[in-house]
């Protein structure tokens, strides 16, 4: 018989990244094979504006997701109870309810952390006190090495696992050839939020232009702090209204051609930990500009398929634009680096199948350290 699994984690929508890898997971083939799996979605905040912001219908969801759980605890015995955690917020304090649920059943706990915080929030004494009861006797998979310090107050690390999110393959071509054009196009793709980085990319942008670099960026995502109307107000306040488009939410196809017609990604971030926006750049033979936070260090060798530069920093990713945009043959060989990166370690067969050797450790109560298991520095 297989291991019987309860997952609880996130399902689009919104789209983010902790409910894609929920459904990528939902999905699998190979865990679903390997592992007798119920699903319960966490998702309380179905749209983006919606997200931190407390209203009687989101409290109604989140009483229906702790009966769901209720139920099945119930109905089956699981071996593994498997728990997408937010780390910090609103958000740790309601998932602490289904974590004491599952702790009043005593069972096998595996946490699965896409944001960070921990370490942080934990100055609070009350915090640190419900992080200490949340993690007791639990285990923990995290998105990356790099991630580790945020719960090592907490959790020890034989006790951690590391899986590197992978994504499906779109692109139908092996190697990605690109013709080199001008102007040279610059491309954006994340949610229009102030974290992200998009209005330290527009400022860069000024700069560029001040340069008199030939250049479109292309800005695709769905509007959220950053609105329509102050980020149009910015580009008009820096007078480069002929370099800048802005589109909104695109999925699938529409976002494919983005991607297709691209010659540099960047994704300035200041708040993320694994973006797969950087996993699908990679996939369609992009050089990427990012920022070391989080485990982008392991998706972005800098110098090899892209580069990284400190968050906030301008000048910097002015720099490091003005590279690329000069030097096609920089951009296709970076491009190819990636391409290659990503087929090595970050496809969705890879995690897949990383997730389901986690998930058996898990339910045998195994000691492993895999922190080098998918990667290479």
């Amino acid at each position: 018989m297989h291991s019987k699994i309860l997952f609880i984690l996130h399902i689009p929508p919104p789209v983010n990244g902790a409910a894609m890898v929920g459904q990528f997971i939902k999905q699998s083939k190979v865990i679903n094979t390997q592992f007798d799996a119920d699903y319960i979605n966490l998702t309380t905040s179905f749209s983006l504006d919606r997200i931190g912001k407390s209203d009687i219908r989101k409290y109604l969801t989140v009483l229906q997701i702790q009966v769901k759980i209720l139920k099945a605890l119930i109905n089956r015995n699981y071996d593994l109870c498997y728990m997408s955690f937010t780390a910090k917020g609103a958000g740790f304090y309601k998932d602490l309810f289904v974590v004491a649920i599952l702790k009043l059943f005593r069972k096998n706990i595996i946490y699965h952390f896409h944001n960070k915080g921990i370490a942080k929030s934990s100055k609070s004494r009350l915090n640190n006190l419900l992080y200490r009861i949340a993690f007791r006797n639990t285990r923990t998979i995290l998105l990356s090495p790099h991630l580790y310090n945020d719960v090592a107050g907490y959790v020890d690390k034989k006790d951690v696992y590391f899986c590197a999110n992978g994504i499906p393959e779109t692109e139908s071509e092996k190697n990605p050839t690109r013709t080199i054009m001008q102007p040279c196009k610059l491309l954006f793709l994340s949610n229009m939020m102030e974290e992200k980085g998009v209005l330290v990319l527009l400022e860069a942008c000024k700069l560029l232009k001040d340069k008199g670099l030939d250049f479109e960026c292309h800005f695709v995502g769905a509007w959220s702090d950053i609105s329509e109307e102050m980020f149009t107000a910015t580009v008009q306040e820096y007078n480069i209204q002929e370099n800048i488009f802005a589109y909104g939410k695109k999925l699938n196809g529409d976002k494919k051609a983005f991607l297709q017609q691209a010659d540099i990604f960047i994704l300035p971030t200041n708040n993320d930990c694994f973006p797969l926006v950087l996993l699908e750049a990679m996939e369609y033979g992009l050089p990427v500009i990012s920022t070391p936070e989080g485990g982008i260090p392991d998706i972005v060798v800098n110098g090899e398929n892209g580069f990284l530069v400190p968050q906030r920093d301008v000048k910097a990713l002015v720099d490091k634009l003005s590279i690329l945009m000069q030097e096609p043959d920089l951009r296709t060989k970076m491009g190819a680096a990636g391409r290659k990166r990503y087929e090595e370690f970050f496809t969705l067969g890879k995690f897949e199948q990383n997730m389901a050797e986690i998930l058996e450790d898990a339910i045998a109560h195994k000691n492993c350290n895999r922190q080098n298991s998918w990667y290479s520095k």
